[in-house]
C-alpha cells in the first residue's frame, strides 16, 4: 500500500456551475503548511491553466495511489474563509439554486498585498461607556419582549416608532442600541440597511453609543484597500459593529445579533447570480450560527409577516406607539377642484412654512417625466426607440428617457400634431409651481440628481422624490404626499406593500403632531396608513395572494434557456408536484429563440426543487460548454423573484 498523503479539498473560484464542488488536490511538501480558508492557486485540468481557489478542508488520505494534481502556490496565509463563511455560502447557494463562489465573491474582496502585509489585528475593542449601554438598554426597554429576544438569540419583526429622537431617526437608535448592549458583552453584530442613506443615518447614531474603531463599514463606496481592511476586521475574534449594505449580511464575524432595516427595499436584492435578498440569507444565517435575527421597518413587508403568521418571527411593536397624524384626501376632491394639492393640504403647508421645514414627496425626478400630444392626448414616443419623451424645462425640446435623443421634428403618429403637453410633474416641475404659490419660501429638491442628506429647521418646502428625503432638524412641520394615484399604477404585484412602505417612512420624518396629507389615495393601502396598521395590511395581502399562489405565499423560479434546456429543467422538477398550472410558461423571450418558464412551489419542497434545478443547471452546462461544438450553456435559474414576469 502506497503512503499516506495529505490532501486539500479546494473550492474553485470560477462562475462556471459544473465546478461548483469541491476538488481534491495533492499538497506537495514545497508549499509548506497549509491550512483551511486560505487562497491558494491550482491547475484546472480541463482548462489547462492555473486558477484561483480557497482550501476548505485538509484531510489525510490513506492509500496515495488515486493520481491527483499537485496545488500550484499558496497565495496569502491569511484564513479568508473561515468555516462559517463557507457553511453559510454553500447553504445559501443551495438554496437559490446558485453557486457558492458566486455568493463568495460578495464576502470576500480582491486581496490588496500592501493592506495585508501591515495589517495587525486588534488585540482588544473598546468598551461602551455604562452610561452608553443604559441609554440603550432604556431605548430596548421600549420594545415589549425585545430584550428578551436579544438574550435569547430569538427572530422578530420589529415595528420601528415613527419618531426622531433628536437629530436621529427612532429606527437608527433602536439598531445601535441593540448592537451596543451586544457589544457590551462582548459579541459582534451586523446591521444592514438598503443604502448609503442609512448607512450614514446609522453610523450617526452609533457614533453616540460606541467607540469609532468598534465599527466596521461595510461599502461598496470604499476603496478598495479600505474594504480590504475593513474585511481583515471581521476576521478577528474581538467584537464588533459591522455596518453595511446588503453583501453585509455574508461578513465572517462571530454575530450574536444580525439586523436588517426596511427589509421590503428592493435594494435588499442582490442583483448578481444567484440573486439572493438579505433577508434570505440572514434566515438561513440565524439557522446555522444561532444567532439573534431583527427585522425593523416602519412597514410589515409580507415576507416578514408570513413568517410572523408561521410562528417563525415573534412580532414586537413599543409600548407606547406613536400614530402620525395622517389626513386623506380622496380622487373626488381632486376632481371637483381640478388642483394637484387640495386646499387643506395646501393650508396646512402654509402654516407650517412659518415655522419650519415641509416636505412634498413626488413620484418623479425632472421637470415633466413624460409628454402627451396637445392634440388627440396620446403619449409622445421618440421616433427612434419609442421611448417616453419628457421635457427638461418649460418650453424645451422634448428629449427621449430611454435613449436620450432630442426630438426636434417630433410629430403626434395619431394626428400629426407638433404640439406637445406637459402630462406629469417631476421635482423641478414641482418646485417651479410651489415656488410661485409660496413666495419668498425657500424650495430645495432632493432627487437622485440632487442628494440632499438633511435640511435645517427654517422655513422651506422640500420636494424629494420616494426614498431621497432628507432628514429635518426637529423633524417637518408637515408632510404632503402627492402622485400617490400613479404610484399605485405601477403594473407590479408588490406596488401597494412598496407604496405604503415609501408613505410610511416619509411620514415617519415629520415633527410630533405634524399634519401629513396623503393626496388623491382612497382604499386599503390609504386606510392602513391613515389607521398605521401595516401588519394587518400585510396580513389581507397574504390571505389575497394565498388563492392564487403568489408570492410569498409560494416560491417562485424563473427558468430561461433554449427551449431543449427549459424543457429538461421543467421534467426535473415534476417529480416533486411541480406540473400543471404550477407551472407558466415556457413563453418565447426576445427573438434570439430563448424561452422563458416560472414554476411555483411550496416551501416544504425547496429544498428538492432547487437542487433539481440546480443539476439541471450543471448538466446544461457540462453538455454546451465551449469546444465540445455545441452552444454556451444557455440555462438561467432565478429562485425568490420580487416580481414574476412571463
Amino acid at each position: 500500500m502506497a503512503p499516506a498523503r495529505r490532501i486539500a479539498r479546494v473550492l474553485i473560484d470560477s462562475p462556471l456551475p459544473q465546478l461548483d464542488r469541491l476538488f481534491d488536490y495533492a499538497l506537495p511538501d514545497e508549499v509548506g503548511e497549509v491550512r483551511p480558508g486560505v487562497r491558494i492557486k491550482a491547475p484546472l485540468r480541463t482548462a489547462g491553466r492555473v486558477i484561483d481557489g480557497y482550501v476548505v478542508e485538509i484531510a489525510e488520505e490513506p492509500d496515495a495511489r488515486r493520481p491527483l494534481s499537485e496545488i500550484d502556490s499558496v497565495v496569502s496565509a491569511v484564513e479568508v474563509l473561515p468555516d462559517r463563511l463557507y457553511r453559510l455560502a454553500r447553504r445559501t447557494a443551495d438554496r437559490a439554486a446558485g453557486s457558492a463562489s458566486d455568493i463568495l465573491r460578495l464576502a470576500i474582496p480582491k486581496r490588496q498585498v500592501r493592506v495585508e502585509k501591515t495589517w495587525v489585528p486588534p488585540e482588544d475593542a473598546p468598551t461602551p461607556t455604562a452610561e452608553a449601554v443604559a441609554r440603550a438598554r432604556e431605548v430596548l426597554s421600549g420594545y415589549e419582549g425585545l430584550e428578551s429576544v436579544l438574550a435569547d438569540c430569538g427572530r422578530a419583526a420589529v415595528e420601528a416608532v415613527p419618531v426622531q429622537y433628536g437629530d436621529q431617526p427612532a429606527w437608527a437608535t433602536l439598531l445601535a442600541s441593540a448592537a451596543a448592549v451586544q457589544l457590551a458583552e462582548g459579541r459582534s453584530s451586523i446591521l444592514v440597511v438598503p443604502d448609503y442613506r442609512d448607512q450614514e443615518l446609522l453610523l450617526a447614531a452609533l457614533q453616540t453609543m460606541v467607540d469609532e474603531a468598534s465599527v466596521v463599514r461595510h461599502d461598496a463606496r470604499q476603496s478598495n484597500p479600505d474594504r480590504y481592511r475593513a474585511f481583515l476586521r471581521t476576521l478577528s475574534d474581538v467584537p464588533c459593529i459591522v455596518v453595511g449594505n446588503r453583501s453585509a449580511v455574508y461578513s465572517p464575524v462571530r454575530a450574536a445579533l444580525v439586523a436588517i432595516w426596511d427589509d421590503g427595499d428592493p435594494l435588499l436584492a442582490e442583483q448578481l447570480a444567484p440573486y439572493v435578498h438579505a433577508r434570505d440569507a440572514a434566515l438561513v444565517r440565524q439557522e446555522l450560527e444561532g444567532s439573534a435575527l431583527l427585522l425593523v421597518g416602519h412597514t410589515r413587508s409580507t415576507d416578514a409577516e408570513r413568517l410572523v403568521q408561521h410562528g417563525w418571527l415573534r412580532d414586537i411593536t413599543a409600548l407606547r406607539r406613536v400614530l402620525p397624524q395622517v389626513r386623506l384626501s380622496t380622487p373626488q376632491e381632486l376632481e371637483q377642484t381640478g388642483q394637484r394639492v387640495p386646499s387643506s393640504a395646501f393650508a396646512a403647508a402654509r402654516a407650517a412654512t412659518a415655522e419650519g421645514p415641509v416636505l412634498v414627496q413626488v413620484a418623479r425626478p425632472g421637470f415633466a417625466p413624460t409628454l402627451v400630444c396637445a392634440g388627440c392626448r396620446a403619449p409622445a414616443r421618440c421616433t427612434h426607440c419609442g421611448g417616453p419623451l419628457g421635457a427638461r424645462r418649460r418650453g424645451a425640446v422634448p428629449v427621449c428617457g430611454w435613449c436620450g435623443r432630442s426630438a426636434n421634428r417630433w410629430r403626434c403618429t395619431e394626428c400629426s400634431s407638433d404640439q406637445v403637453r406637459l402630462a406629469s410633474s417631476g421635482t423641478e416641475r414641482t418646485a417651479d409651481e410651489l415656488g410661485r404659490a409660496f413666495p419668498g419660501v425657500r424650495v430645495i429638491v432632493s432627487d437622485g440628481a440632487h442628494p440632499v442628506q438633511r435640511v435645517e429647521a427654517r422655513p422651506a418646502l422640500v420636494v424629494a422624490t420616494r426614498g431621497a428625503e432628507p432628514l429635518a432638524d426637529g423633524g417637518y412641520r408637515a408632510v404632503i404626499l402627492l402622485d400617490g394615484a400613479r404610484m399605485l399604477q405601477a403594473p407590479e404585484l408588490r406596488i401597494a406593500e412598496s407604496c405604503l412602505r415609501w408613505w410610511a417612512n416619509a411620514a415617519a420624518l415629520a415633527a410630533p403632531g405634524a399634519p401629513i396629507h396623503l393626496v388623491g389615495v382612497n382604499g386599503p393601502v390609504a386606510r392602513a396608513l391613515a389607521t398605521w396598521s401595516p401588519a394587518a395590511y400585510a396580513r389581507s395581502e397574504l390571505d389575497s395572494r394565498l388563492p392564487l399562489h403568489m408570492p410569498p405565499t409560494a416560491r417562485v423560479a424563473q427558468i430561461e434557456g433554449l427551449p431543449a434546456s427549459v424543457r429538461s429543467a421543467l421534467d426535473a422538477v415534476a417529480p416533486h408536484g411541480v406540473t400543471g398550472d404550477a407551472v407558466l410558461g415556457p413563453l418565447p423571450v426576445g427573438d434570439d429563440g430563448r424561452v422563458r418558464a416560472l414554476v411555483r412551489f411550496g416551501y416544504a419542497s425547496g429544498a428538492a426543487v432547487a437542487a433539481s434545478l440546480r443539476a439541471a443547471v450543471v448538466a446544461d452546462a457540462a453538455k454546451n460548454r465551449r469546444g465540445r461544438g455545441g452552444p454556451r450553456a444557455s440555462l438561467s435559474v432565478h429562485l425568490d423573484i420580487l416580481e414574476p414576469e412571463i
